[in-house]
């Protein structure tokens, strides 16, 4: 992947330094471009944009916070590197001549 994905979400709540933060349904969205990384139009599904908010940080309010966050799977399978993902489950040893 080339640039960081941000995020974009259905909907926003505003934490207690009055910074907008994401809420709702989560997608990871790649800046300068009009859709998620799982192929939904941003103005057609009705997703803000959250330009200050990297995709780690998303992924780690989901995991700690007691907001209502829902992380979209094929995102998270977009950004998530192979390795980590258990890639393949085997391995070649002998391959043919």
């Amino acid at each position: 992947m080339g640039a960081q994905p941000h995020v974009a979400a259905s909907s926003q709540w505003v934490d207690e330094d009055g910074v907008r933060q994401p809420s709702g349904d989560v997608h990871a969205w790649t800046p300068g471009t009009n859709q998620t990384l799982c192929g939904r139009a941003l103005s057609r599904s009705g997703l803000g944009r959250f330009r200050h908010v990297p995709w780690a940080d998303a992924v780690w309010l989901a995991q700690t916070a007691e907001q209502n966050l829902w992380l979209c799977p094929r995102c998270v399978a977009a950004t998530t590197p192979r390795a980590e993902r258990d890639g393949r489950k085997w391995t070649r040893h002998r391959p043919r001549p």
